[in-house]
């Protein structure tokens, strides 16, 4: 049997086995047995409505989505951008149902809410890699065959929005087997085994469910009208079923959007309310303290998310090349360099994301920057007008520099010349060191002026 032109003999086909039994860890599970049978456990996609959980996963999502792909080639050690028809329309239109960026934002989701992104590649009658297709990570399990080659299984059914798979195909447990080499897979942290990676939401799973929990318990009081409860107590005493039909009456007339009623009670009976404990009183500094937890497991700054303020002295940009490095980077490296193995890109052929879009800054600081780099002599004018959208000018292309700047080793050259006019007994030999001197002035003159100082 072949799988993508690859032959799989019948003893690996029965060879292959998953590796989710090496260490794999729930992310979501139940607090006790049967939590799921009470609706006490927490699924991920009620955790994933926690509001910093939301904001640190969205942020680091569409802030790598809208960083474009760039086809580079080296050339002399110059990176310059590139159009090659083996991978640029591939890159701008990765399928037929996604943008290029929703397909990176569809990418970076899957690795930081499942610690895995699997991408099935798409081929077409040349062979050639046409299309690229994130899937469900809860739909995809890694396997290792006996002689050690890695397949990746893919459930059969709810095949949306994917290419018909070739007939002929390897099937484990009535679902589709295909070789490592048509799958690119992404892994965060491997802390269990080599082709599961773990994500940050594991690392922020409970202090999300401490905070969910905080704001439930929140919305309940405030559904009390704000009010906690009490106590009725009767000096000559009250049975049971009292009691119950009392309590019962209570709830039903004084709680809730009725709290504040006048209640009228007999038998001497007085109600007290419990007072505010003095944790409830700490519920923002409790919530602050989880939230820093999860902008830990993302690697961002909690100021990056609007918790707290960032250090004394620090501006946007130093805010952003922190969050750049501890959080973007590792994930941008890995999209690069998988899709540079995933598409056989070689060199001095390299796929980059674009990190200028993150960078993006108001025209006065833009041009502040432009400015100083074409004073510094490291761009051009017209480098720098592209940046502002404008068209090249007469001479824009050119390094500019003031005639009175000399090489420090021509003004070396120029200290060791004899001096003019300095006293000596023989004449002619007198002015011949002052026409030496202006020959060799004239020639260096010539020399930098022509750009031949070599």
């Amino acid at each position: 049997m072949k799988i993508f032109g690859v032959h799989i003999g019948r003893r690996v086909e029965k060879a292959l086995s998953s590796v989710g039994s090496s260490g794999w860890v729930r992310l979501i599970s139940e607090p006790f047995t049967g939590a799921w049978q009470k609706n006490a456990e927490e699924k991920q996609g009620d955790l994933l409505c926690y509001p910093t959980l939301y904001a640190c996963v969205s942020r680091i999502t569409q802030d790598v989505a809208k960083l474009p792909f760039k086809l580079m080639q080296n050339n002399g050690g110059i990176w310059s951008e590139v159009d090659n028809p083996a991978y640029s329309r591939l890159l701008r239109k990765p399928n037929h149902y996604q943008t290029a960026q929703q397909f990176r934002e569809s990418w970076v989701l899957s690795r930081l809410t499942h610690g895995n992104t699997y991408v099935l590649k798409e081929r077409d009658e040349r062979g050639v890699v046409s299309k690229l297709y994130v899937m469900n990570p809860w739909r995809v399990m890694p396997l290792v065959s006996e002689t050690g080659d890695i397949f990746y299984e893919l459930l059969s059914d709810g095949w949306d929005n994917l290419p018909p798979m070739p007939e002929g195909l390897a099937r484990q447990n009535g679902n589709i087997v295909v070789p490592a080499r048509e799958i690119i897979h992404d892994r965060a942290n491997t802390f269990h085994h080599q082709l599961i990676g773990v994500p940050p939401l594991c690392a922020a799973h409970w202090s999300s469910i401490k905070n969910l929990k905080i704001l439930r318990n929140a919305t309940d009081f405030f559904n009390n009208g704000a009010q906690p409860g009490g106590i009725l107590t009767a000096p000559a005493g009250i049975s049971d079923d009292d009691a119950k039909d009392l309590k019962k009456y209570w709830d039903s007339e004084f709680s809730g959007q009725k709290s504040g009623k006048v209640a009228v009670i007999g038998a001497d009976m007085k109600y007290t309310a419990f007072a505010m404990k003095a944790i409830d009183s700490q519920m923002v500094e409790q919530m602050k303290y989880s939230d820093e937890q999860i902008c830990q497991a993302f690697g961002i700054a909690p100021y990056k998310i609007g918790i707290g303020n960032p250090p004394n002295g620090w501006k946007s940009d130093d805010v952003n090349v922190e969050y750049y490095g501890d959080a973007l980077s590792p994930i941008m490296e890995s999209m690069e360099n998988l899709l540079d193995d995933g598409l056989s890109v070689k060199r001095p052929l390299g796929i980059e994301l674009d990190t200028a879009p993150l960078w993006r800054m108001d025209e006065g600081k833009l041009a502040e920057v432009e400015n100083t780099l074409v004073s510094g002599k490291i761009k051009t004018p017209d480098e720098a007008r592209r940046s502002f959208n404008l068209q090249p000018v007469w001479g824009g292309d050119a390094i500019y520099g003031q005639h009175q700047e000399y090489p420090l080793g021509m003004l070396r050259d120029r200290n060791d010349l004899p001096q003019i006019g300095v006293a000596d007994d023989d004449g002619p030999d007198n002015a011949s060191d002052e026409q030496r001197q202006l020959q060799f002035l004239n020639a260096l003159e010539k020399r930098f002026q022509y750009g031949n100082i070599g």
